[in-house]
């Protein structure tokens, strides 16, 4: 599968979509139509389309667009996308766009083919057109390193399920944790530094905390690429495959741009083969990104066998 680069271009131009007349003010929740409503997918109209893209300022929007007259079988396509971005628990929400009953939001987004697939934040695109349909385990992929990189750029607002009020008895979804929102509005606004400075104190005043201690070694991985120049680092780690700095820099920048697996696997074979201070440099700097990524990802469960087996 073709990695997805993450951008903020151009705003999607709505001009030929008219408002809904009764569209509630505020940033009301868009409801689901009949046949296209999971807790996190919706069956999108030109009614609801605006509501849709104003909730995408919360968090991560999916759009899927897809027929049965023009490409037989993208419905389950839908289906699939929209059952994967079920296990996202709110990171993203999954509209489903049947370009036969809607052909003026295609029109409107200049959709060329059906299926496609594209993720849109603040109103606007954020990875190029996906044609054609991917399997299951791609959309996982995919949607994964598309958390990676919002969780890195300080995004971690999630959308509400599509329900109603919480049943009796039942809270509302618990707000974010302030204790993080320094360290989060600092990579928001790009200040790297500092978010490194927030998520240390919090690691100091508690090392327990998973959470921060994830944050602070993202944050971490951020702050060693500024700057860098994945072209250039990647010459000169091919000329000195040795060279720890040379292989952490290429597998810092590998993690940012979504090849969790391909970081890993350079580390491990720098381990695999080095020795005293370099090989403790190489595998304290594997640990950082394993903690990065989360120690209950399968990827980094793996990482983790592998890293033992070049070790031992």
């Amino acid at each position: 599968m073709t990695q997805q680069p993450f951008s903020r271009p151009g705003a999607i131009d709505l001009s030929g979509l008219q408002r809904p007349a009764s569209a509630p003010a505020g940033g009301g929740t868009p409801a689901a139509t009949p046949g296209g409503g999971s807790s996190y997918s919706l069956t999108v109209t030109q009614d609801n389309f605006q509501q849709l893209l104003q909730e995408s300022m919360t968090a991560p929007v999916v759009l899927v667009f897809h027929s049965a007259s023009q490409a037989p079988g993208s419905e389950a396509y839908a289906a699939d996308v929209a059952a994967v971005v079920e296990g996202q628990e709110g990171r993203l929400l999954a509209g489903l766009v049947d370009i036969d009953a809607s052909p003026e939001i295609a029109q409107a987004m200049q959709i060329p083919q059906v299926p496609l697939m594209l993720v849109v934040l603040d109103g606007r695109p954020v990875t190029q057109p996906i044609p054609g349909a991917l399997t299951r385990e791609e959309l996982t992929t995919l949607f994964g390193q598309l958390g990676q990189q919002l969780t890195a750029q300080g995004i971690s607002g999630r959308h509400q399920p599509r329900s109603a009020a919480p049943a009796a008895g039942q809270d509302e979804e618990p707000p974010v944790d302030p204790r993080y929102a320094a360290a989060q509005d600092a990579l928001g606004e790009g200040d790297i530094d500092r978010a490194v400075a927030e998520y240390q104190k919090l690691v100091d005043a508690n090392p327990a905390d998973s959470e921060a201690a994830a944050g602070l070694a993202m944050a971490k991985v951020l702050q060693r690429t500024q700057g860098a120049d994945l072209q250039a680092a990647r010459a000169a780690a091919a000329d000195a495959p040795d060279d720890v700095d040379a292989q952490t820099l290429v597998a810092d920048l590998d993690l940012l741009g979504g090849h969790v697996e391909d970081a890993f696997n350079r580390l491990v074979a720098l381990v695999a083969r080095t020795s005293d201070a370099d090989r403790s440099r190489a595998r304290e700097h594997l640990l950082g990104l394993f903690a990065a990524v989360g120690n209950d990802d399968e990827r980094v469960l793996a990482g983790r066998r592998n890293l033992a087996s070049a070790l031992f």
